[in-house]
């Protein structure tokens, strides 16, 4: 377990955002909604993160009950993470999130011009894929 990272908090918004916040937490929630992953899937999609950093993050997320890991009884042993039912109402945040930075890129965008998302993006991104495939 890590130090106690969360203080008394008066605000549950910032209590929320300390769950999410820093560099490495949304790109590893973003792998996780689509479903459970291997620790080599996540580290290798994610990249520019150290195995360090993706432990320790996961570790965090873990204590804070957003993510599980299952371990299976085998040779070499298997461990899988995904998202416990806390983590998966995220993704309506992440939705809401997602909408509203869309509108501030293209609201500070300085040219006006209308800025493309980013495809490692959470929702709208899948829901395109999704709409794409069928």
């Amino acid at each position: 377990m890590t130090k106690n990272r969360h203080p008394a908090y008066t605000c549950a918004m910032e209590a929320a955002l300390s769950v999410i916040s820093g560099k490495w937490k949304l790109k590893i929630l973003n792998q996780l909604l689509t479903g459970a992953k291997r620790y080599s899937e996540i580290n290798r999609n994610i990249v520019g993160m150290t195995e360090k950093m993706l432990s320790q993050q996961l570790r965090e997320l873990e204590e804070d009950r957003i993510v599980t890991r299952k371990i299976y009884p085998e040779i070499p042993p298997r461990v899988e993470y995904s998202l416990t039912d806390l983590g998966k109402e995220l993704s309506s945040i992440f939705y809401t999130l997602e909408m509203w930075g869309s509108h501030f890129m293209t609201t500070t965008n300085a040219n006006g011009e209308i800025v493309q998302p980013d495809y490692t993006c959470y929702t709208l991104i899948q829901d395109e894929i999704a709409a794409e495939k069928k």
